[in-house]
């Protein structure tokens, strides 16, 4: 797999950024989180302009060797004709909701934390550019080089064949 500009799409908790920590430090290459495009504030929920980020985003798709991941269709769509690889972890809802509910340091009553979850939960059902739907269709239209992971498993061997072997970037 040529992983010189890879994009990883996939549900919230579904493993992104843990992929593209390691797959940025094999590349050695800058790792990017849409989240730091599409938010202006995490903490209070506040987006980006939709124009602004999308300019941001193809600023950092113009260079030579990246990772960018995140859940934000409407963003990928946008960068995917400059990526040579694309990662999808089609990790199953309730382990993406596990997955939050692990990582996040929030009491069960925080409001935030609850949309979250609900928003993971609802991966397979939502009909925006960031659900399912739209990622398999991301995934199947990408004519480069591919990959679909469905759980831990799929993901930590995808990452030890990175380090078992030495690919072309």
């Amino acid at each position: 797999m040529n992983l010189t500009r890879t994009l990883i799409i996939g549900n919230s908790g579904a493993g992104k950024s843990w992929l593209a920590k390691q797959l940025a430090e094999h590349l050695h290459a800058p790792w990017t989180d849409l989240d730091r495009v599409h938010w202006l504030s995490d903490e209070s929920s506040i987006a980006r302009p939709r124009s602004e980020a999308l300019g941001m985003a193809r600023v950092l798709a113009d260079e030579e060797r990246w990772v960018i991941e995140g859940v934000y269709g409407w963003i990928v769509s946008e960068l995917i004709n400059r990526a040579t690889a694309l990662v999808w972890l089609c990790v199953d809802d309730e382990s993406c909701v596990a997955n939050i509910r692990q990582r996040e340091n929030r009491p069960d009553n925080d409001e935030l934390l609850i949309a979250l979850l609900e928003w993971a939960g609802s991966y397979r059902v939502r009909k925006d550019a960031s659900g399912f739907s739209a990622h398999r269709q991301l995934f199947e239209g990408f004519s480069g080089s591919k990959i679909r992971l469905r759980d831990r498993g799929e993901i930590a061997a995808f990452v030890n064949t990175l380090s078992d072997s030495s690919h072309s970037v």
